[in-house]
């Protein structure tokens, strides 16, 4: 029996994706639950997996081709013997290791003999284009895998007039650069290599677009301030053994500051409020979104009901999103709901920058590397571990005084933080 392969649900108005990568070959043996296929959304990258044990016997959607809620990736016959091994051939490229996305389409190689086919396999979006462009394979140089030819390569041909540029005895890298991942360059190369072309993914052009809508709506405006460091270094260098034996997670900073930013808007409303038409919706919860830097861009899973849980709780929670981020793991639901933001470029060595908002939210803050300074305590210059805090927020929903007041909130419970365990 034919089992169909198609599309979930993605989630909240998401209905498109992008066929990232298959896990199987046609002809593989596949198991119930296993994963057979990888989607690419705007927003997180999922796994589709086998409903029922059998053999995969059609793959439809090439990877690298979009496609639609609902919409037939391929069949599984169920209850058939499949190889274990990798076949001869086979309608799919080999699959990549783990990646979520890749630059250019690997698409699926077809079996049937064309008279334009020579012992160098064109990949089938290529084939399409050889076929309605009457080309010479054998004129044609393949930089893809295994020196298949991509794409790209045929469109460059067709730029030059039906041969590839490049001549045989180019001294290129067998992997080149159509082979890097979405948004990152290769590394070093040669210099006759001075430009890379590489597509975009989902996942970078939804952060595009969201970045320049904060721009084009939200009147935003920044204002900075910053912390003395030194209490909260204390008491985390007293008790962090104490608290990793006791709850099995590290006392990290993240914990600190979520719970400083939900006391402060707790006491100030229109930091974690949003516009919805002529109206200001007002959030009486607390979904912080903790920005995290993945491989493919950066992601904003969601700590739901922060000001319910406790420092180990947050902790436990901050981590396991992270890692789900890294992993490539994030649902939709772990993206979804936040009421305000923190991002930490200080990870990265920033010293000071203004973050940008994350839309519909009407601020975020940015966290940055703490380095120590001359400052004056009471009348003495003394060296301390200082870090500046940025709040960007919506000067449409909120006022100076109120994004100043927030932010002297945020630093007097840090250098003080038995206030923040004491509620006060």
């Amino acid at each position: 029996m034919a089992i169909e392969i198609r599309v979930p649900i993605l989630g909240e108005s998401v209905t498109e994706a992008t066929v990232g990568q298959w896990f199987k070959k046609v002809g593989d043996a596949v198991a119930k639950d296993e994963p057979i296929v990888e989607l690419e959304t705007d927003k997180v990258t999922l796994e589709v997996n086998a409903t029922e044990a059998g053999r995969l016997d059609e793959i439809i959607v090439a990877e690298g081709e979009d496609v639609e809620v609902g919409a037939l990736l391929g069949q599984i016959a169920a209850g058939a013997s499949g190889k274990e091994a990798e076949p001869a051939a086979t309608k799919t490229e080999e699959a990549k290791p783990a990646e979520p996305a890749v630059a250019l389409p690997a698409e699926k190689t077809e079996d049937k003999p064309e008279s334009t086919k020579s012992d160098v396999n064109a990949l089938p979006a290529a084939q399409k284009l050889i076929d309605e462009n009457n080309l010479d394979v054998s004129k044609l140089k393949g930089t893809g895998k295994d020196g298949r030819i991509t794409k790209g390569d045929v469109l460059e041909a067709l730029d030059n007039g039906g041969s590839s540029a490049a001549p045989a005895t180019s001294d290129k890298p067998s992997t080149p650069a159509p082979e890097a991942k979405p948004s990152e360059p290769s590394g070093p190369r040669s210099e006759e290599d001075r430009e890379e072309r590489v597509k975009m993914s989902r996942l970078r052009k939804s952060i595009a677009s969201r970045l320049k809508e904060a721009q084009n709506t939200a009147a935003m405006l920044t204002t900075y301030n910053e912390v003395d460091m030194g209490a909260m270094l204390d008491l985390r260098t007293e008790y962090k053994e104490l608290f990793l034996k006791k709850h099995g997670v590290k006392l990290g900073f993240m914990s600190f500051f979520t719970k400083a930013c939900v006391a402060a808007l707790k006491e100030l409303p229109a930091v974690n409020a949003e516009i919805d038409g002529d109206y200001l919706v007002y959030k009486n919860y607390y979904n912080m979104g903790i920005a995290v830097g993945t491989s493919s861009g950066l992601v904003v899973p969601v700590l739901r009901d922060a000001d319910k849980l406790s420092f180990a709780e947050v902790e436990k929670g901050i981590g396991e999103l992270g890692k789900k981020a890294r992993d490539g793991k994030l649902s939709m639901p772990d993206l979804q709901g936040g009421t305000f933001t923190i991002t930490n470029g200080g990870v990265y060595g920033s010293l000071m920058s203004s973050p940008i908002l994350n839309p519909p939210q009407a601020a975020v803050l940015g966290m940055h590397k703490i380095q120590e300074r001359p400052m004056v305590v009471k009348g003495e210059i003394k060296i301390r571990p200082m870090m500046y805090l940025a709040l960007t927020y919506d000067h449409r929903i909120i006022d100076g005084k109120e994004a100043v007041t927030f932010l002297v909130r945020v630093k007097d419970a840090l250098e003080d933080p038995q206030r923040l365990l004491l509620d006060l």
